[in-house]
């Protein structure tokens, strides 16, 4: 039986056209069953443009959305038939074994949480977002799903970061780190401190390599990046503003004359790698860990290509167990 993947097809800035599209893209790809959860007049509409008789493919019905404005918790209580919830609730059914949302953080976060619940010993899920830097890509946790942390939690998270940088990106005995705003362990704030002197404590675990200033952030020194969610949520954000502003300004330049443009025809596969390596889309989406199931956040703003990655993420993690590594290790340690 193929793994099965549930999808708020009715959650992010361009569904469920681009949701439908990247679902099935993925169906094929990547052999996975699929679950498109929203209002089934409209996925049916966008079903119909495909060929996909011979795909894994179901709908699932909820007659709602939960909009970004809404506030999550009141919002799923007040919405039993929103997209999100059904969503997540086929992943606490066994009905599927993951689930990908693109529309509200919040919302997602939300409803995993009281839908599927919080792994023993986990105080919060965290986002586990990937990074490009200059050698292989690193693990920044937290991207956003809590703004205010204790010591303990950020040493959850580099737990949490680091099974995740084993099991599904291949590195073995992860280098962790604390963003902070220099080196030195008595730098930045009480968190950031006290965070240090726990993570440094547990280096059995992980190779703990202190802190981790911005401008280190993309120097591949660092394979799991441990900050409280404001901090990452920033972090991200601003790093996906610089990445377009220099693709824009990088594509005018080389627009700007003949000569420039010959000297990008000839190096066009170069750039297309580079963008390849920069974009979120290709990463799919961020891992919410520490709950009782797989949920894969996605980026608001996802077309097809990231929906289809976001499910390959999904799939990995199902496969990997990385629940059940998570939790082998809070009975080991006790976290």
């Amino acid at each position: 039986m193929s793994i099965k993947i549930a999808i708020d097809a009715m959650g992010g800035d361009y569904a469920p056209e681009e949701l439908v599209k990247g679902a099935i893209d993925a169906a094929r790809e990547y052999n996975v069953g699929i679950q498109l959860v929203g209002k089934v007049d409209k996925i049916k509409e966008e079903l119909n443009k495909y060929k996909v008789d011979k795909l894994d493919i179901e709908i699932v019905k909820a007659d709602s959305i939960i909009e970004m404005d809404e506030s999550p918790g009141t919002a799923i209580r007040r919405k039993k038939d929103a997209s999100i919830v059904v969503t997540v609730d086929q992943v606490a059914k066994g009905n599927a074994q993951g689930l990908v949302a693109a529309g509200s953080t919040g919302a997602a976060m939300a409803a995993s949480l009281f839908g599927l619940g919080r792994l023993p010993g986990i105080d919060r899920p965290a986002i586990a977002a990937i990074l490009p830097t200059t050698d292989k890509p690193a693990v920044l946790i937290d991207a956003g799903a809590n703004s205010s942390c204790n010591p303990k939690m950020l040493y959850q998270f580099a737990i949490m970061g680091s099974i995740f940088s084993s099991a599904i990106m291949g590195v073995e005995n992860p280098r962790v780190g604390v963003l902070n705003i220099g080196g030195e362990s008595s730098k930045g704030n009480l968190l950031t401190q006290n965070a240090y002197k726990l993570l440094s404590k547990h280096t059995d675990q992980y190779k703990f390599v202190g802190n981790i200033e911005g401008r280190e952030l993309f120097a591949g020194d660092c394979d799991v990046v441990v900050c409280d969610g404001f901090v990452g949520n920033v972090t991200l954000k601003v790093a996906e503003g610089v990445a377009r502003m220099v693709m824009k300004k990088l594509k005018d330049e080389l627009k700007s004359s003949f000569i420039t443009k010959v000297g990008a025809y000839i190096a066009k596969k170069a750039f297309i790698n580079l963008k390849k390596n920069s974009d979120y889309e290709e990463y799919g989406g961020a891992l919410l860990l520490g709950i009782k199931g797989v949920c894969v956040i996605a980026h608001g703003g996802s077309h097809a290509n990231a929906i289809k990655n976001a499910v390959r993420v999904a799939k990995e993690a199902v496969e990997k167990n990385m629940n059940g590594k998570i939790s082998e290790m809070y009975e080991l340690n006790k976290i």
